[in-house]
């Protein structure tokens, strides 16, 4: 690590620094943290088979927020699950990767794809911070009501805090911090930018 201290004024452990949103630098707290998110995610997933009360019990523990009448089909993967924020009613389909540095709120009644990512986590742009270690990240924030995100991966930043959306869709790699229109198609390329719809989409009631 570089000499100069970064957190030198800051009295708060590292794992408390990044619950508030600030950079810090990962160690031993963060590792058993993630350890314990991860043991959780493979109860969870052991539970869903054989015991569904128990597998919510389960999923509440290892979530920061959990409203009722949430569905999650496993695998579930979480960094600390403790930023996780799920909305009642929400339907998650198989493997989200939701690496929860910083907040992830989906708001209720929303249905999100399989195999989405949701990756909050940035690292330092200058190469002495990087050098030392230096992390950071970005909430993550989807409204309410939002249908069907899909499509692989939304980056730290991206914040869809429009509600009622009929269809997100989500390139990899994509950024917007832009609020979405209420009750329309939204898809943003990989550059963040809208792009249009598949007219299959125009179906959709």
């Amino acid at each position: 690590m570089s000499d100069f201290d970064y957190f030198a004024h800051d009295d708060r452990s590292h794992f408390e620094r990044m619950l508030a949103g600030l950079p810090y630098v990962a160690n031993a707290e963060h590792e058993a943290a993630n350890r314990q998110a991860m043991a959780l995610a493979i109860q969870y997933e052991r539970d869903y088979l054989e015991n569904p009360e128990r597998a919510q019990q389960t999923l509440q523990r290892l979530c920061g927020e959990l409203g009722p009448e949430v569905t999650v089909r496993p695998p579930l993967r979480v960094d600390y699950g403790v930023n996780l924020h799920l909305g009642e009613r929400t339907f998650i389909n198989y493997g989200l990767t939701a690496l929860d540095v910083a907040r992830i709120s989906i708001g209720a009644n929303c249905q999100i794809g399989p195999n989405v990512q949701l990756l909050t986590p940035t690292h330092a742009l200058e190469p002495i911070p990087r050098a030392a270690g230096v992390e950071s990240a970005a909430p993550i924030i989807i409204g309410r009501n939002v249908g069907w995100c899909r499509h692989w991966r939304v980056i730290a930043t991206t914040n869809c805090r429009g509600d009622d959306i009929r269809y997100l869709c989500v390139a990899p790699r994509a950024r917007s911090t832009r609020t979405a229109a209420a009750n329309a198609y939204h898809s943003l390329n990989s550059g963040g930018a809208r792009c249009a719809p598949p007219r299959t989409w125009l179906r959709v009631p």
